[in-house]
């Protein structure tokens, strides 16, 4: 696979990140230290320079663990920073007082220095705003960021689950305000979520803004969930958001797990290729716990999905539309 094929930029900014990030939500709880800086290296190896976290990942142990965690894999070897491109994350709760969440200038200001302590580097590559905080105005958190890029602590802003009129709100400040404004938005979007399609996606596309695919499989739910169960090997997809939509769509995923066997594919690579196949996406999010499972994700960047296994697939997760043609059919 050439460079072509395995990079993108991110959005506006000129900035060249793989189409698979390293995802560390699961560093720390479900993945030893050890285990994931084999991963990290594993993955630099494989050309991914997207390493995405947030403040709060590391919570099985302790908030601020998976920062750490970076951090120590950061400090041994000074080339790797130069290697990747970090992105982290601020917004939901960090602390007990009643100032640790949100998005206020005070939060964010003081969030990103605790980040950037943990990770170990004088910059973070892409800081997103891991939620929306309806109580502050877009202009209070642009200020506060533009002055984190100003300190060069900062080099771009992106936005995580985020609706498309908050995209656009945000944006339209950040015009007002003579600011460059989101890089990326990263969303949930998968086969069985499609949300994203009525006006998240629309948005990023209309303000030239990269989106990033966080769980791609659903929790796993994608990535051959009831083989796994029958075979008493399911981990993600055993728990939390996929065994809920696994009580609700068996049918359905035993349809798609059925396809793939026919078409002779991993359903994981089948379902992360469908998301890279789709208009605007730049990058996914891949959360892996084995180096075979990062594999993988590589490999749906490079095989893609034929037209008819595209319309396939439209057929068993049937496409919501752009609104607001999509709320008129």
């Amino acid at each position: 696979m050439d460079d072509s094929e395995f990079y993108a930029q991110l959005g506006r900014t000129g900035l060249k990140i793989s189409k698979v990030a390293l995802g560390t939500v699961n560093f720390g709880g479900r993945v030893e230290e050890i285990e994931a800086h084999k991963l990290l290296d594993h993955a630099v190896d494989a050309g991914i320079n997207l390493v995405d976290t947030a403040d709060i990942y590391g919570w099985r142990v302790h908030q601020g663990f998976t920062e750490e965690l970076l951090g120590r894999w950061i400090a041994g070897s000074p080339a790797r920073r130069d290697k990747i491109v970090l992105a982290t994350k601020v917004g939901n709760r960090f602390g007990s007082e009643i100032n640790d969440e949100g998005l206020s200038a005070r939060h964010i200001v003081r969030a990103c220095e605790q980040s950037l302590r943990r990770l170990g580097t004088d910059w973070i590559d892409l800081y997103q705003m891991h939620r929306v905080d309806r109580s502050v105005a877009w202009e209070a958190a642009w200020e506060a960021m533009e002055m984190l890029v100003a300190q060069g602590k900062v080099r771009y802003v992106g936005s995580s689950n985020h609706a498309g009129w908050h995209i656009a709100a945000c944006q339209e400040s950040a015009i007002r305000g003579h600011r460059f404004g989101l890089a990326s938005e990263q969303c949930l979007y998968n086969l069985l979520v499609r949300n994203a399609e009525l006006e998240v996606i629309p948005a990023a596309q209309a303000y030239g803004i990269a989106i990033l695919v966080w769980s791609p499989l659903h929790g796993g739910l994608l990535g051959g969930a009831l083989r796994k169960l029958a075979e008493g090997r399911a981990v993600k997809s055993a728990q939390g958001r996929a065994a809920e939509a696994l009580a609700v769509h068996r049918a359905r995923i035993a349809g798609y797990e059925r396809f793939c066997s026919e078409i002779g594919r991993d359903p994981a690579e089948v379902g992360m290729a469908w998301v890279l196949s789709k208009p605007g996406v730049t990058a996914i999010v891949a959360g892996p716990r084995t180096p075979e499972q990062l594999d993988g994700a590589i490999r749906a960047a490079s095989a893609g999905l034929s037209c008819a296994e595209r319309t396939r697939l439209d057929e068993m997760f049937p496409a919501l539309g752009e609104a607001p043609e999509a709320w008129l059919s």
